[in-house]
């Protein structure tokens, strides 16, 4: 068994993250979690025997979208009245008694649903990788190839198609998706560039199908309750990749990559690209996976440059181990430049750009 400590800690850790990103009601359930658990109710039932490490897991928001999604497929319908899209007000009183009920009547429904990871697909972390995309369209002139690593439902494949707000600067696209963030620092350079998208693709251990209606609202259970904004968003993206048959290719990372590396186009750039994917592989998957896009990328050439353009943790290449902040880079071949575009969240909730 798990030390019950390990747990409790998670919950008051996941807790204080979803209080500094804006979501006070998972914050608040997260803490009933935890009292719960402490006092050997239905939360210490469900998770007490977790085998794994909670946190890494992100147990906490695998038991909240449990409870999300039965509030969505409308299953939970007296738990579903307390929640914030029937009661802005909503209080967590009244929330947890009808939560702590589902959970002690359906324990085993719980222990199922917590099986598998959470996803989010994120569509506003599109808005870090913006000036990179924007960057290559003007640096190589080319059709682009997207090969997108954790690719979950597939909604950032259609990046070139959101419009974006940061506040001072506007960039319109042809979709009803919009993604803002507050944006610290100048514009992105080369606005105006229209990248040519050839060809798109990416891959997912678990890919979810948005046009499965059971599927989805598995997808959406994991994005916050009280994040009306978020939700909208999801809701927008979702429809677009429908529109656009966006399908993701279920395959583990390291063997895609390797295959797609080996058999991209003689002609045009290659962009490798994913957003918080690197915190989920293996260490030795993540060592490979940059490995391989390095000596793709000192074989590349004038015709067929490559690049890499990611959104991830600044440990992952060298920063502090303890810091939250994730970092957009950019590393192009056959020149091999590298830097360091911006700084943000998890969930963008802002843009602080650094570099040139």
């Amino acid at each position: 068994m798990l030390d019950e400590t390990r747990i409790l800690d998670h919950f008051a850790e996941q807790a204080r993250w979803c209080e500094d990103l804006g979501s006070p009601f998972t914050a608040a359930l997260l803490r009933r979690f935890a009292d719960d658990f402490d006092a050997g109710g239905p939360v210490a039932d469900i998770c007490g025997d977790w085998s794994g490490n909670p946190r890494k897991d992100a147990l906490g928001l695998r038991l909240t979208g449990y409870l999300h999604h039965a509030v969505l497929t409308g299953t939970a319908k007296a738990l579903a009245a307390t929640y914030p899209a029937a009661s802005p007000d909503w209080n967590m009183d009244t929330v947890w008694r009808e939560a702590r009920t589902w959970l002690e009547n359906y324990p085993e429904d719980a222990r199922t649903y917590l099986k598998s990871p959470p996803q989010t697909n994120e569509t506003r972390r599109s808005i870090a990788l913006l000036p990179g995309f924007l960057e290559l369209a003007t640096k190589f002139r080319m059709p682009m190839h997207l090969l997108e690593l954790g690719a979950s439902a597939g909604l950032n494949q259609n990046w070139d198609r959101f419009t974006y707000d940061g506040g001072t600067w506007q960039k319109p696209g042809p979709s009803d998706v919009t993604i803002s963030t507050v944006w610290n620092g100048p514009a992105p350079a080369h606005l105006e560039a229209a990248p040519l998208i050839q060809s798109r693709a990416g891959c997912d251990l678990n890919p979810i199908d948005v046009s499965d209606e059971a599927a989805y609202l598995r997808l959406k259970s994991y994005t916050w309750p009280d994040q009306a904004g978020r939700l909208a968003r999801l809701d927008a993206a979702a429809d677009l990749a429908r529109q656009r048959g966006v399908r993701i290719e279920q395959a583990d990372a390291v063997d895609w990559v390797t295959d797609r590396l080996a058999n991209r186009p003689a002609e045009g750039l290659t962009v490798v690209y994913h957003s918080v994917f690197l915190v989920y592989p293996p260490k030795e998957d993540i060592a490979r996976i940059m490995r391989l896009i390095e000596e793709a990328g000192a074989a590349a050439t004038a015709d067929a440059p490559l690049a890499w353009l990611c959104f991830e943790p600044e440990s992952l290449f060298g920063g502090d181990r303890t810091s939250p902040r994730m970092q957009t880079r950019l590393q192009s071949w056959p020149d091999g430049s590298a830097r360091t575009l911006n700084e943000s969240d998890g969930h963008v909730t802002y843009i602080d750009v650094v570099g040139d």
